[in-house]
């Protein structure tokens, strides 16, 4: 049993509020759980020094836990230098995202993604690339309505989610007590296709074995194409109609 009586492959209840911030380009407020990000994405009409000329945009992402995220207040990454952690975390979602992407058809802009988490209760990451994504698609939806963009850069749907092994159990989409205790701990993020983009597989307590990992995957398989996904479709709206558009070309 788990601790919150859910089934080992039951995601926690799933909740995206689309244009969360006025401000941003695109944006959401992701909530697995008790677990929530403010994810935003901003464009730029510049690209980093290595694209200069070559008419390819570029993707990236920042990521960070604010202060009351945690029950102890965390201090801020600018006050105690870098945090590793976060640098590792970041370029998980960027390696995720462009995955997604095909930056040539973006042009020479850089789309920067925040994803900030303002409650952490276990799978901060992977909600941070599920909803970066659909905070980047918000915001190339919007080239697309200014024609600034013939069509949307969009490839594929990106989405993740955390799994593991606890008392032997594998379940996937673990709260903070569940991860805290667990033989192993799993991250895998997908495309729509079921294509794996990365998994990163660690034995906290105990080694699990090829066989466990694969129902593992099978696990996150489903919750990330069954209802996962189905989400990010409906906070993007009729932007999901235009992107699923190009998609299919």
């Amino acid at each position: 049993m788990r601790i919150d009586d859910r089934q080992p492959a039951q995601v926690r209840p799933i909740d995206m509020i689309p244009n969360f911030i006025e401000t941003a380009h695109g944006s959401v407020l992701v909530c697995f759980g008790k677990t929530r990000l403010i994810c935003t994405a901003m464009l730029e009409d510049r690209v980093p020094s290595f694209l200069q000329g070559t008419g390819q945009g570029w993707l990236t992402a920042e990521y960070a836990m604010l202060p009351a995220s945690t029950p102890q207040r965390k201090m801020r990454d600018g006050r105690k230098g870098v945090d590793g952690r976060s640098v590792e975390i970041q370029r998980l979602i960027g390696r995720s995202l462009r995955a997604a992407m095909d930056l040539k058809a973006l042009g020479e802009r850089t789309l920067t993604i925040d994803c900030d988490v303002i409650q952490a209760d276990g799978g901060t990451r992977t909600a941070a690339i599920t909803g970066g994504f659909v905070a980047a698609a918000l915001a190339v939806d919007k080239l697309v309505e200014r024609e600034l963009i013939v069509t949307p850069p969009m490839r594929h749907i990106v989405a993740a989610i955390s799994a593991g092994i606890v008392q032997g159990e594998m379940m996937v989409d673990l709260c903070y007590a569940e991860d805290s205790i667990a033989d192993a701990d799993i991250n895998i993020v997908m495309d729509d296709t079921g294509a794996l983009i990365e998994v990163q597989g660690t034995a906290e307590h105990a080694p699990y074995t090829r066989q466990q990992l694969e129902s593992i995957l099978d696990m996150a398989q489903d919750a990330i194409l069954k209802e996962i996904m189905e989400k990010q479709k409906e906070a993007l709206g009729e932007a999901w109609a235009r992107i699923s558009r190009s998609m299919a070309l």
